[in-house]
């Protein structure tokens, strides 16, 4: 995404609402380093994300100071919302650390109140042992959540770009079910898929496919190997498409052949599953309770041990590994759904020592009126006769 993808207005509304939530929790600063942060603030899309990067965002209308390695600094600077844009390293070596020294006494954080955000994928432990040892552990307040919790839900440019990610997840699925053959690889399939959504205009996913056949079937990420599939194999895809950064997943079940019995009770478990999960999704239902819909039907069925994953999560903007939001559909979530948000609906069912395993996935769009699923392709068992 770069400035041009919102309008300016709708950039300015995000910054005014970080702002103001830095002022509710009593902090003069926040430090975002999470990717999808920066992309929703000021439009970036830079892959500075595998090294060291902030934005120094004020709470008192301070211009925008984005840090990032030299080698993306052009990019930020033509793309980006950032007032100013600084570059560390490049050609030589450079601690990223004395470079934000620097620029915080410039700007004035020293002292003051700091939210750090502290994502998983993108900030080496290292450097946040040196950010809380530069502005003072007792001064520096955990953030993750402060810009991700804000953009749950999301506003109509940003559902179109979602509802076209969503159809370009149906077209690559339809050409994967009609290339669905004995013989075919896992990777030539896969590879299948990739073709039709990079040929349609979607951005390369921020998390790589999932496609398992036959005794890996029970593997709940598997990636797609040189296996070839035969007559009676049983197994899952699942993959991401994206525009303008914003994700739309799918996953479907598939057969080669006639079903077992035993392939099919799996398939209508989680299907029934996900039913579950959509009849009672709606604005201020706790996210704990969309997650035991599925748990009753899945429990009822006896296979509680081989819930071996959450029932789904918030989904947005995609960098690399995820492009999840903090929004999990599991027990212990604090969060209530809202209009606007969306979000996967994924309950599994994973069997090891049946070497087998089942699931569906599908985006929905939470509204006033309840769930509406994003993608119109069939949710039934893809069988190749």
């Amino acid at each position: 995404m770069s400035r041009q993808d919102f309008s300016t207005s709708e950039f300015a509304d995000r910054l005014a609402r970080v702002r103001a939530e830095v002022a509710r929790r009593d902090l003069d600063w926040l430090v975002a380093i999470h990717p999808a942060s920066l992309h929703w603030l000021i439009g970036s899309e830079a892959k500075s994300y595998q090294e060291f990067q902030c934005l120094l965002v004020g709470g008192d209308g301070q211009p925008l100071t984005a840090l990032v390695r030299q080698g993306e600094v052009a990019e930020l600077e033509v793309e980006s919302l950032a007032d100013e844009v600084v570059g560390w390293g490049g050609g030589f070596a450079e601690d990223p650390i004395e470079v934000v020294a620097r620029l915080a006494r410039r700007h004035g954080l020293v002292g003051k109140h700091i939210g750090l955000e502290v994502p998983a994928s993108y900030l080496h432990p290292y450097h946040l042992l040196a950010l809380q040892q530069l502005f003072g552990v007792e001064r520096v307040v955990d953030a993750t959540t402060l810009i991700a919790d804000l953009k749950l839900a999301k506003s109509p440019a940003e559902l179109g770009y979602i509802r076209h990610a969503a159809g370009l997840a149906d077209q690559a699925m339809a050409r994967f079910a009609r290339e669905l053959a004995p013989g075919k690889t896992e990777l030539a399939l896969a590879g299948g898929i990739y073709h039709a959504l990079l040929t349609a205009g979607s951005d390369i996913a921020a998390s790589p496919i999932n496609l398992v056949s036959g005794p890996r079937s029970a593997f709940s990420h598997g990636a797609p190997t040189g296996r070839m599939l035969k007559n009676g194999d049983f197994g899952n895809v699942e993959y991401g498409a994206s525009f303008r950064r914003y994700s739309a997943t799918l996953g479907r079940q598939f057969v080669l052949g006639c079903p077992a019995p035993r392939m099919l009770e799996l398939y209508d478990v989680v299907r029934a599953a996900a039913d579950a999960m959509l009849a009672v999704m709606r604005p201020g239902l706790p996210a704990v309770e969309a997650h035991a819909a599925a748990c009753a039907v899945i429990d009822a069925a006896g296979m509680t041990p081989y819930r071996v994953h959450l029932s789904g999560y918030g989904l947005g903007p995609g960098f690399p590994p995820s492009w999840a939001e903090p929004l999990h559909l599991i027990d212990g979530s604090r969060y209530v759904l809202e209009a606007g948000m969306v979000l996967t609906v994924e309950p599994p069912v994973f069997i090891g020592p049946e070497r087998l395993g089942a699931r569906l996935i599908d985006n929905v769009l939470i509204t006033e009126g309840g769930a509406e699923l994003l993608s119109g392709f069939s949710r039934e068992l893809i069988i190749v006769d």
